[in-house]
């Protein structure tokens, strides 16, 4: 069975509706043989990420920049998955108040580094999330867990 991990750092409520929303969509029953793995950006560990089909990344902005808690997941596993990871589909979520520019190009450049293939538009959020905010979590999460599906 496929499967698909959500490596997420969800500290407000902001984040929580987000992931929720992410894990409704992976999860969606239409779509079929994948498992969803959530995993604390902070507990992750590279066995996770090597036995992962696709990826789904969310954090917070702060200060312009991912969380500490992934850039921590990232510097985890970054080696020890490095050549056996490539080519694998991933998406991302974000949510920051302002400034979250600098927090998707230090994701872009280590996904990049890690040969990961972006299966969809990242999902940014300002604010309190809205309906549609909402729904474009859920998209993403189905979207990616499709990827995955067809791996």
């Amino acid at each position: 069975m496929a499967q698909l991990l959500i490596i997420h750092h969800t500290p407000s409520p902001h984040m929580q509706a987000m992931f929720e929303a992410v894990v409704s969509g992976a999860t969606d029953p239409e779509i079929e043989g994948v498992t969803v793995v959530r995993r604390a950006a902070l507990s992750v560990t590279a066995s996770d990420v090597l036995a992962a089909n696709g990826f789904l990344l969310g954090t917070p902005a702060n200060l312009g920049y991912m969380s500490g808690a992934l850039k921590h997941a990232f510097d985890t596993f970054y080696y020890p998955c490095l050549d056996s990871s490539r080519g694998r589909p991933f998406g991302c979520y974000l949510h920051g108040n302002e400034g979250t520019e600098g927090a998707e190009r230090g994701i872009e450049r280590i996904t990049t580094g890690l040969g990961w293939e972006q299966a969809a538009a990242p999902v940014i959020v300002s604010g309190a999330p809205t309906k549609d905010d909402i729904q474009r979590c859920w998209e993403l999460g189905a979207t990616i867990a499709a990827h995955v599906m067809g791996t």
